[in-house]
């Protein structure tokens, strides 16, 4: 069995989650539903962070285990980290 760097948990996630720090320039292979996808990552991701599987345009959902946890401040190309510099947060918040 293959050990994949970083998880996607559901099909419809349109980020992946790092389970190790991984390295600018990087090629990650992830389980995407029942298919393996490859991503050149572009940027450092810190152990834990997200980097987009997927095109995200300002203002659309990030969608992480299978749930809406934030909405893109700018577009994001795939394999770009994805944190507080590109997302903003739409849960629990009581300004908006």
């Amino acid at each position: 069995m293959a050990k994949f760097r970083a998880i996607v948990m559901k099909a419809n996630d349109n980020v992946a989650t790092v389970v190790e720090p991984i390295a600018p320039n990087t090629g990650v292979d992830l389980k995407v539903g029942e298919e393996t996808v490859s991503i050149q990552v572009s940027e450092a991701i810190p152990f834990g962070h997200k980097f987009a599987i997927r095109e995200i345009g300002e203002g659309d959902r990030i969608v992480k285990y299978g749930e809406v946890i934030g909405l893109a401040t700018q577009n994001i190309k795939v394999g770009q980290h994805v944190h507080v510099h590109n997302l903003e947060s739409c849960r629990g918040r009581g300004d908006k």
